[in-house]
Formats: C-alpha cells, structure tokens, sequence
C-alpha cells in the first residue's frame, strides 16, 4: 500500500485556498512583503501534510507509486502532457533507468491561472493571456537556483570542517556501524560526498576541455555502499574527500567569472551550467550534515 491522498478538514482545504488566492490579490495590489508572507504560509501546509503522509506511508516500489498519483492527477484533468511524461517517467524507473531529459522535460506553471506546461512555453497562456516568460519554472531541486560563485565557494569551503568535526572521537567501529533500519552508516555517508564530489571535479574537467560538453548522469546514491577499491578507513576516505576539495576550489577560484555561466548538455537535465552544477554539489552537501549528527549520536550510545 502506497501513499493515499489525505483526507483534511474542509477547513485545511479552504484555508490553503484562501492564502494562495490572497496571496495573487496582494500581488495584484503591489503589497509584495504580505504576499510572501501567505504564499510561505501555504507552502509550509502543504510541506507539513506531505511531510506526515511520508513518514506515514507504506511504500511500494517508485514506480508503483508514480503511476498512482498519475492516475489520481489525470482524473483531475490537469495536464495530459504531465501525466504522459510522469508515465514514461514511471516506465524509464521500472526499467532500473534514470528519466532522460527528452522523457521528463522541465514542467512550467503559470503564475496567475495555474496553467501547466511541459517543455518550453511559445504561446501565451490560454486560461489568462499571461506571457510565456512570466511563467514559473520547476527545477528538478532547489539545488539548482544557483548561488553567486562566492556564495558556491564559500560553501564548498566550510562543508569539510563540518564533516571533519561530526566524525571526530568516532572510532572506525562506531562509523561503519550498520543500523537496524539498513540505512547508510556515516562510512556510508562519507563515501557518498567523496563519490558525488569526483563527478563534479570530472565535470569541470569537461569544461575545461570542451566548449559544450555533455554531461553524464550518475546514480551516485547507489554507490555509497559499494566497498570495492575504497580506502579501508573512514578517515582515509574523508581525506580523499578533502584533497580533491581543495583541487576543485583551485580550479575555482582560477576560473574568471564570466565562464561560471557556460554551459553543458545534462542528460538528465538538460542545459545546466557551470554555476548551477557547483551550486548543486555544494547545496547537496549541506543535506547530509543533519544525517551525520543523527548518525553520530546513535554510533555514540
């Protein structure tokens, strides 16, 4: 049994409604400081809902899951062109595969009717009259709105220490100790960040080389657990991590500001550039230091 809709009060529903339509009249008005402050107030119900809807689910497959919300969406009637690219989506999963930009195009949104989109948007909407850049993009993660490059390297600077201190007075016992639920152990963790950090040295490697380079996707998250030629000790790994930090933020910090907005061909996600990669790893990084100080209190006890 997956994920049911939740049934919430009509008040719940009601009052989600009301903070998005107050939220556009605000707008309209030019009262944009009030505005933000209902649409962050919708958005934190609909997270929170989500939020208790996780933790409390029995989950089947991805797939499964997918095709659910898919058939729940399409009786709604919101957007056949979202429930055909949510189904191939579903298919390329079941198939053991990462969904290819040309299969999930990016989704946009328009600000004012709701109307959706998927794939660039030529025309002005045909609920309102909005123009076609006026509506909202959907990123695949935030981790891509990207920071300003002294941003991005002033995060990739000061994750280390933070990972650094979490697996400090940890014997090697203590962090590769597995946990009841099978998740990750911080060796795991650890594994994972040094993993995803080589891709993004060997990304920018291609940038260096290549004027429009084309950008491989890697299922880094299933490599965490992977032991064949790792270092045999958890600090041995995070000193890998470490040198080839302090490669990157070389190739960084020598790089002129203007190449931070080249860009590649992403096979999962299309035009990115050199910016939204660095923003993405560096944000991605910040995810996992909640997990570690989980994991170092349980490894502790």
């Amino acid at each position: 049994m997956g994920i049911t809709m939740q049934s919430h009060t009509p008040e719940w529903a009601s009052t989600l409604i009301s903070l998005l339509a107050l939220a556009s009249r605000l707008e309209d008005e030019g009262h944009y400081n009030l505005a933000k402050l209902a649409r962050a107030a919708a958005d934190a119900m609909g997270r929170r809902a989500a939020y208790e809807a996780v933790r409390a689910a029995e989950w089947q497959d991805l797939a499964g899951e997918i095709e659910q919300v898919t058939e729940a969406v399409s009786r709604l009637g919101l957007s056949e062109e979202l429930t055909a690219a949510l189904r191939r989506g579903a298919n390329a999963l079941a198939g053991n595969r990462i969904p290819s930009i040309s299969e999930t195009p990016h989704p946009f949104v328009c600000r004012t009717c709701g109307h959706l989109v998927v794939g660039a948007v030529e025309e002005t909407c045909p609920t309102c009259g909005a123009w076609p850049d006026t509506f909202q993009w959907f990123a695949p993660n935030y981790w891509f709105e990207a920071l300003d490059p002294p941003a991005a390297l002033e995060t990739l600077r000061r994750t280390p220490p933070q990972v650094a201190a979490l697996l400090g007075g940890l014997s090697e016992e203590a962090m590769t100790r597995e946990l009841g639920d099978g998740g990750w152990a911080l060796r795991n963790v650890v594994q994972h960040l040094r993993d995803a950090q080589e891709v993004l040295d060997h990304r920018l490697e291609l940038f260096a080389g290549e004027e429009h380079p084309v950008l491989a996707s890697k299922a880094v998250w299933t490599w965490a657990t992977q032991e064949a030629e790792r270092p045999p000790t958890t600090h041995e790994l995070f000193e890998d991590y470490q040198a080839t930090r302090h490669k990157i933020l070389a190739m960084l910090e020598a790089l002129p500001i203007a190449e931070w907005w080249r860009t590649g061909f992403h096979e999962e996600f299309g035009e990115v550039s050199i910016r939204q990669q660095v923003s993405y790893f560096a944000s991605h990084e910040r995810t996992h230091l909640p997990q570690m100080e989980s994991l170092r209190h349980q490894a502790a006890k």
